[in-house]
């Protein structure tokens, strides 16, 4: 049985606008099962090459996806475009959510990555999200409709009740798709990172796979690039997967990092490559 994961382990102060920055507790969990293509069109639309998911875990809860294998030097760095159902007031008074300027940066330095996004971020940016989820440098994935949380407690997160959790995921695969991207992964972001067994249940039927990470880049409300760039590069094994944020008002360093981590990576010899990527070599697919 997979235990209770209540809260990430590292400490931050977050609000309810962006929480996912702690690093996942996620030891004993069981071992990655084997990697098939998902089965549930609600979670991929697209009838093209099914996406490699992870098998579901006991129970039927749906598999969690930490890290990928420790061998070669991969790395995937993973964005989450966060905002909630009730910032529409502060997006109209001029907050950005988004970050453009990042997302270029990604494309001027061809690296593929995996955008985590809101179902409120694609309603408040459909061009941007249409324009990311075509491009085939990255994958989209669903970070859930309000970015509240699937636990009792995290980071201060409204709480979503347990009734509503199947529904706020596809409600966000829903915005995501009429924002234009023609193919949402079939990968979901708990916000925060916390989730436990009734979360997992819950959101089981969707054939998703819960995706975490084992490096905190720390871009979270953060101005010092360089501090990121350290937390990074000092965070990072073959296989690593890094959570940052695609949210300029709340994330305003992370383009200035990345112009550091990614050079830096390259030259220790890794390679960056989507969660898709990362999952289908778990399972020794190439």
């Amino acid at each position: 049985m997979i235990p209770l994961v209540r809260r990430i382990a590292a400490v931050c102060a977050l609000g309810a606008a962006l929480a996912a920055c702690g690093a996942p507790r996620t030891s004993q969990h069981p071992a990655p099962s084997p990697v098939h293509p998902s089965a549930h069109p609600s979670a991929s639309p697209s009838a093209a090459t099914p996406a490699p998911t992870l098998a579901r875990g006991p129970g039927g809860l749906t598999p969690v996806f930490t890290k990928g294998p420790n061998r070669g030097k991969t790395v995937a760095l993973t964005f989450d475009a966060d905002m909630t159902a009730d910032q529409g007031p502060r997006a109209a008074a001029g907050q950005r959510f988004d970050n453009p300027g990042l997302i270029d940066t990604l494309r001027e330095l061809n690296v593929p990555a995996t955008v985590f996004m809101t179902g409120r971020w694609a309603d408040e940016y459909p061009e941007e999200a249409q324009d990311i989820g075509r491009d085939p440098l990255f994958e989209v994935a669903n970070h859930s409709y309000s970015h509240y949380s699937f636990t009792g407690s995290c980071y201060g997160l409204p709480v979503l009740p347990e009734k509503r959790m199947r529904s706020d995921v596809e409600r966000a695969f829903t915005a995501i798709r009429k924002a234009g991207v023609p193919r949402p992964m079939p990968y979901f972001r708990f916000p925060g990172g916390c989730y436990d067994e009734s979360a997992l249940r819950a959101i089981s039927p969707l054939g998703v796979t819960a995706i975490q990470w084992d490096v905190v880049s720390g871009d979270a409300f953060s101005s010092d690039a360089d501090a990121i760039v350290r937390q990074v590069e000092e965070g990072v094994r073959p296989g690593s997967v890094v959570v940052m944020h695609c949210t300029r008002s709340a994330a305003p360093a992370t383009e200035q990092a990345i112009r550091a981590i990614v050079p830096d990576l390259r030259k220790q010899g890794y390679r960056f490559v989507k969660v898709s990527q990362m999952i289908e070599a778990s399972a020794g697919r190439r």
